[in-house]
């Protein structure tokens, strides 16, 4: 059975697609609430690292309230990164990980490359 990470977000419809997807592929899935358990900057370096991105900001929500609230547009790097870590809806999502390989489920066949 195939083992799957999603950092999920159950009010996000594309979250719940996606997990569904998960589910009727059979996998065996791991469920990370990031809003209610954030990851710290150290987990987001690797999901990062995971999803192939060099720039943090790829990784984020551009358009949230709290983006322009924290004027996020003017820092880079590790300012990103712990502004995700403090704010975790400013994260990108759903993200799934399968194998050690990442992906963003938007849209939710994207996890398909994956498995």
């Amino acid at each position: 059975m195939t083992q799957a990470t999603i950092y999920h977000n159950p009010r996000c419809s594309k979250s719940r697609q996606t997990l569904a997807l998960l589910e009727e592929k059979g996998c065996d899935i791991t469920i990370v609430e990031y809003l209610k358990t954030a990851p710290d900057a150290d987990e987001i370096k690797q999901l990062m690292k995971q999803l192939g991105l060099a720039d943090p900001r790829e990784m984020m929500r551009t358009k949230e309230a709290e983006y322009k609230e924290q004027q996020l547009a003017s820092v880079a790097g590790d300012d990103l990164i712990a502004a995700m870590a403090t704010t975790p809806k400013l994260i990108e999502r759903p993200i799934v990980i399968i194998g050690g390989k990442a992906v963003f489920g938007r849209p939710p066949e994207n996890i398909l490359s994956l498995l």
